[in-house]
């Protein structure tokens, strides 16, 4: 069953990516990422943007600074304490993301227009269903935490994999 959904999802994924290719083609797919993650934790701070991209916080840190420069985030001083800082979205991030699904629920409208409302209705249900499932093991799986010691690193895939930090 895993497999067989891996294997549909890829159409899916497609869609996606066609859409952030013809709309945010300036953005890099971690960068855009990195915008969602901020959307939906208006105020984060820098580490916990790199522990929810499990990345390293020097990575996480120089994707900021690109996302600045290019106008997608501000930095403002924490309220307690000055010294932390809190990652807000700019207006043009917010046009940004708003035109990106804008494209996506398009091309998904045109997938969707293909099929049967019986299909339309039962794949409805199942991605409901997905969501809450996934939703519920992210919730209770123990807290990621980026490695950051010095070292060996975990091996390839694990979080914190100085490989996939380099490619953000």
């Amino acid at each position: 069953m895993a497999a067989e959904l891996d294997g549909a999802a890829g159409a899916l994924l497609s869609l996606w990516e066609a859409a952030r290719e013809g709309t945010t083609s300036r953005l890099s797919a971690a960068q855009l990422r990195a915008v969602m993650v901020v959307e939906r934790h208006d105020g984060i701070n820098l580490r916990r943007l790199a522990t929810l991209l499990d990345m390293l916080l020097s990575s996480a840190s120089r994707l900021c600074d690109r996302l600045v420069a290019a106008g997608m985030l501000e930095r403002e001083p924490g309220r307690l304490d000055r010294r932390e800082i809190s990652l807000h979205l700019t207006p043009e991030a917010r046009g940004l993301l708003a035109e990106l699904r804008r494209d996506r629920r398009r091309r998904l409208a045109d997938v969707l227009a293909g099929m049967s409302d019986e299909g339309r209705q039962a794949l409805l249900r199942g991605v409901r269903e997905f969501d809450r499932a996934a939703r519920d093991l992210e919730e209770s799986a123990p807290p990621v935490v980026p490695w950051q010691g010095s070292g060996v690193p975990p091996h390839d895939g694990e979080i914190g994999d100085p490989s996939a930090a380099r490619s953000a």
